[in-house]
């Protein structure tokens, strides 16, 4: 069986974060983005804080135009940002603010 990692090893940073943190069971952590992404702060070292920031800046990059469909197809089984009130590029940019507070 392949993981998530495996699936995408240009964004393993997110796929941690999207895996293990903002997923159908995120209520177990937190209430909310601010405090879930708070919780995975606190679990990774700075550079791994920067990694994630790359790789949403590499997969803004990557998909332009797509980038609804490709956040679909590589964490929409996990988390849609609809339900949070953003579209997929307001989460990624707020996704980066709250990585970099």
């Amino acid at each position: 069986m392949m993981t998530r990692a495996e699936n995408n090893p240009s964004y393993p940073n997110l796929d941690i974060l999207f895996g293990g943190y903002l997923n159908q069971d995120y209520h177990y952590h937190a209430d909310s983005i601010e405090e879930i992404v708070s919780i995975y702060k606190n679990g990774i070292t700075p550079e791994m804080r920067q990694s994630a920031i790359d790789e949403i800046n590499r997969l803004a990059a990557s998909c332009g135009e797509n980038l609804d469909s490709a956040f679909y197809e590589k964490y929409g089984q996990d988390f849609n940002p609809k339900l949070w009130g953003h579209t997929t590029a307001s989460f990624l940019d707020e996704l980066k603010r709250l990585l970099s507070e």
